[in-house]
């Protein structure tokens, strides 16, 4: 395989790795792209060969020197997602990674890999609708605990639960998002990393997991900043065409592979077609994230002056005296594409300006090439309480807005129409 990261003293950045890092031509036909290997069984050589695969496969033994895991059956590895997870890594400069077949699958694998039954899970919230119903409704029933605090710049409702846990030994892993779905709201991840040790200090340290998937692999670097593990909805900006779904988790060899283990027996990985789509879209991952956030720039500017709008939840706005702004300068390095705005009126406000969009899609996915708006609080944080969304500021006038590739003013020119409705 091709892994070139240098030109002689020069070190290559990921955006040109992208089209090439992982992949020999020279193994499938002097083909450009990598073929598809739309194939469920791989054949051996040998059997002793076959023997070596599955010693290494089921941790029989320690790999030898320069020894990797052959191809045994797609379940297990894949050509595809093997240049896929190479590639993938390079974003967030892990060590390794591991593709699933959903965000979702991506999340649960991760956290029962890492907690068994017994544990305690510590996450933050608002947090993505289904990661939030999998921790409320679907974890404990597995005999693990899960304990939430509210999402913010500041460390002090973190530092509360992990004061007042009965058994720190038990905590098995943290899981956070930032900027937070649909608030925008920002976690300190550095100060996560700190509050953790400082309570349950041990060995191996308690593992710190982000899901990333508001700013993505550009404009945040989670692991570079204490995280021991990036989760993210690859559907969203990674793959990022609104054509495919699909899931990831990077970071420390050690976790992931105990990661992709679990993901062998549940069969959570993805297929080789949504891989080679996936690859695809990694080509152009910084062009399309670079646009959709100097188009947001444009679009949460508009908003924030119009007299219909309450207020707008946006990175790229915030001012300096907010207590997030030092978080987000030192930890992000853009403001993305998803802004939250709230219109005066409520929930039949809302519904009205969704209604009236026209080019702007009514849709609850994000990080596509086309905008889309959807209402949080009837729609991908349904499940979660009237009271329970208004702490948390899921306000009934809430609309959440994924700013896509299109012209700007055109962007505007729908959301002034649909303000005026």
């Amino acid at each position: 395989m091709s892994k070139r990261r240098q030109i002689g003293d020069h070190q290559l950045h990921p955006e040109s790795m992208m089209m090439g890092y992982g992949y020999d031509p020279r193994l499938s036909e002097g083909a450009l792209k990598s073929p598809i290997f739309q194939t469920s069984t791989f054949v051996f050589n040998s059997a002793q060969e076959g023997k070596a695969f599955f010693e290494i496969a089921y941790g029989l033994r320690e790999r030898g020197p320069n020894e990797e895991l052959g191809l045994i059956y797609s379940r297990l590895n894949n050509p595809d997602l093997e240049i896929l997870e190479n590639r993938l890594a390079l974003w967030d400069g892990a060590e390794e990674s591991a593709v699933f077949v959903s965000g979702m699958a991506a999340i649960a694998t991760s956290l029962l890999a890492l907690a068994p039954a017994g544990s305690t899970l510590i996450h933050s919230a608002p947090i993505y609708g289904g990661t939030d119903y999998l921790l409320t409704h679907i974890l404990p029933s597995f005999g693990i605990e899960t304990i939430g605090f509210d999402a913010g710049p500041e460390p002090e409702a973190l530092q509360q639960v992990l004061s007042r846990l009965e058994h720190p030994d038990r905590l098995a892993a943290v899981l956070i998002e930032t900027p937070a779905n649909p608030t925008n709201t920002l976690i300190d991840i550095a100060q996560c990393r700190q509050l953790i040790d400082a309570h349950c200090p041990r060995a191996p340290r308690v593992p710190l997991l982000v899901d990333n998937t508001f700013l993505g692999p550009l404009w945040q670097k989670p692991l570079s900043h204490g995280a021991d593990l990036v989760l993210y909805s690859a559907t969203k900006f990674i793959g990022g065409h609104s054509d495919l779904i699909a899931g990831a988790c990077l970071g420390a060899k050690s976790l992931v592979d105990k990661v992709r283990t679990l993901r062998t027996f549940f069969g959570t990985m993805t297929n080789p077609w949504t891989g080679w789509l996936l690859l695809r879209s990694l080509e152009t991952l910084k062009l399309r994230m670079t646009s959709q956030m100097k188009n947001a720039r444009y679009v949460a500017d508009f908003l924030a002056d119009h007299p219909r709008v309450q207020s707008v939840h946006y990175l790229g706005l915030l001012q300096r005296d907010d207590p997030a702004w030092e978080v987000y300068r030192r930890q992000c390095t853009a403001p993305g594409s998803l802004i939250s705005f709230e219109v005066v009126g409520g929930e039949q406000a809302a519904f009205r300006v969704l209604d009236a969009l026209k080019l702007i899609r009514l849709a609850v996915s994000l990080g596509g090439t086309e905008s889309l708006a959807e209402h949080p609080a009837t729609m991908t944080h349904a499940d979660v309480s009237v009271d329970r969304q208004a702490h948390l500021g899921i306000t009934p006038g809430m609309i959440r807005l994924s700013v896509g590739v299109e012209h700007p003013e055109d962007l505007i020119a729908d959301l002034t129409q649909a303000l005026d409705a």
